[in-house]
């Protein structure tokens, strides 16, 4: 039988064909999708989140973790969507007008899905119609806008103002290197993260 222990340890490791093959031989040995997904994916890329967090680990390890948690999620995903496994919530995730970086922006999303979100990423200069189609098409319950440039930062509050109007009932949340909680309390942002790994917990917070 396939130890979730061995999962979890392969995506610590990014060992990604070692996760799709453990994987493939949990489902043929009808371990269940939960076990697997939880025990086993999110459990490795949980326990990289917090060694991210302690800054034990850096940006690279996580993308090499998350790559391999992929690779198992691959196999799953067709699974867990006829199994009417729900995701946690679904996040709207971009970088706003007139910024083009999405390093940050990428790894938040990749910890967000180790984390059981379902994300729809919009890309980077994303204007605020861009985040309100894709959170209305997708009733997600969290936006999170990245920007890495004070001048762009400004971009962030225009959309809250274009959100409101547009009557957007989810949860919104910022971050990127310029930002600071006051700065998402003065644009009415309910919630702000200074790195991925907490941006996780926040999401979950404002669920």
């Amino acid at each position: 039988m396939v130890d979730m222990k061995e999962i979890a340890d392969a995506v610590i490791k990014g060992q990604a064909p070692k996760v799709k093959e453990l994987v493939a031989k949990a489902l043929s040995e009808k371990v269940s999708l939960n076990d697997i997904l939880q025990k086993g994916l999110i459990g490795g890329m949980g326990f990289i989140g917090e060694r991210f967090k302690k800054n034990e680990v850096y940006v690279p390890e996580v993308l090499i973790a998350a790559r391999a948690m992929k690779a198992g999620m691959e196999i799953m995903k067709p699974l867990l969507a006829n199994a009417g496994v729900q995701p946690l919530g679904v996040v709207v995730l971009g970088t706003v007008k007139g910024d083009l970086h999405d390093i940050g922006k990428n790894l938040v999303g990749m910890m967000l899905e180790g984390a059981g979100f379902k994300v729809i990423d919009v890309g980077i200069d994303a204007g605020p119609d861009k985040f309100i189609n894709a959170a209305k098409d997708n009733k997600a319950s969290v936006i999170a806008m990245s920007a890495l440039l004070t001048t762009t930062m400004v971009a962030m509050k225009t959309a809250m103002e274009e959100f409101k109007k547009a009557g957007v009932t989810a949860k919104v949340m910022i971050g990127g290197a310029p930002l600071t909680q006051s700065y998402a309390d003065e644009i009415g942002a309910q919630g702000y993260a200074p790195d991925a790994a907490s941006a996780v917990d926040k999401a979950k917070q404002l669920l």
